[in-house]
């Protein structure tokens, strides 16, 4: 008999829980009969090993006030509460709320937020947060992440559990297949840094993609929006050449194609130059050499 089948065996015999049901996540699961929410991405953490791993990662101190995307079961949010200053948890899912305030009841320093994190303004949320701690739906990751950086100017840190394909999207290097409007947005104000990967026994139900932790740590201001919309628009049409598919976009001004093609071997690349040539620095000397003003009816499809 193996020790594990064993030493559940003496707990059982014991009155004692299993080890298993012990473990924050399965146990409120159990509790407060939730059932996990495919349609909203919901993989929740049933593993307390890799909360050290993040905490180690965030670097966190009694002064941080941390943004927590995502509070599931809570598993999570009551490791980072005792830990730092203050904790605001959003949430979209109002049938989470029970194990949520179960978990964050002792804590006075937690605020939970019951609202799309898409949608709500991180910037209003008071006291303001100085990192970015999440395990994240993967549908939003990158959605979040990316308006984490642009509403919270703040916020030097952002460690983030995501899908392994989003990890490898915004830490990639110019000319991969991984690398696209992503990975300049993020690397345009963070340096990014692919953490470890993260196996899929570690969520309950097990996902059916690979996860990895990323890091995310501030260098610079967001972009501003004329250099987010040149880079959407430039990347919609990956098979073009950057200055077709700009040509492409709703919005794109007149003349825009050779414009482009000028402005790209003025900054020493091929007037053909595909997108993904491009790495994130020279997306913000394109738009100066093309022209703020020229690029503020642009927008992506």
């Amino acid at each position: 008999m193996s020790e594990d089948r064993a030493a559940g065996r003496e707990e059982r015999a014991s009155g004692e829980e299993p080890r298993e049901l012990r473990q924050a996540s399965l146990r409120r699961l159990r509790s407060f009969g939730v059932r996990p929410n495919r349609e909203l991405g919901q993989n929740f953490l049933i593993d307390d090993n890799i909360l050290r791993l993040i905490g180690e990662a965030a670097d966190l101190d009694s002064g941080d006030v941390v943004l927590e995307v995502g509070g599931g079961l809570g598993v999570l949010s009551e490791f980072l509460a005792p830990r730092v200053g203050h904790l605001h948890v959003v949430e979209i899912d109002r049938s989470l709320a029970p194990p949520l305030e179960d978990a964050l009841g002792p804590f006075e320093n937690a605020t939970l937020h019951l609202a799309d994190a898409v949608r709500i303004n991180f910037a209003e949320l008071s006291p303001t947060p100085s990192k970015v701690v999440a395990n994240l739906p993967y549908g939003v990751a990158a959605t979040v992440l990316l308006k984490s950086v642009a509403e919270l100017p703040g916020a030097e840190l952002c460690v983030a559990m995501v899908q392994r394909e989003v990890a490898d999207r915004l830490a990639a290097a110019p000319g991969g297949k991984s690398y696209g409007a992503t990975s300049v947005l993020a690397q345009l104000s963070c340096e990014v840094r692919f953490l470890r990967k993260v196996p899929r026994t570690v969520f309950h139900p097990e996902p059916n993609v690979d996860s990895a932790l990323v890091v995310m740590r501030r260098r610079a201001p967001a972009p501003p929006d004329e250099v987010v919309a040149l880079v959407h628009a430039g990347f919609a049409h990956r098979r073009k050449a950057l200055a077709g598919s700009l040509a492409l976009a709703p919005g794109a001004p007149e003349g825009i194609r050779d414009t482009t093609r000028a402005a790209l071997e003025e900054l020493g690349h091929p007037a053909d130059a595909r997108a993904e040539r491009l790495p994130p620095e020279d997306w913000q000397r394109l738009t100066d050499a093309i022209g703020r003003e020229r690029l503020a009816d642009l927008r992506p499809r």
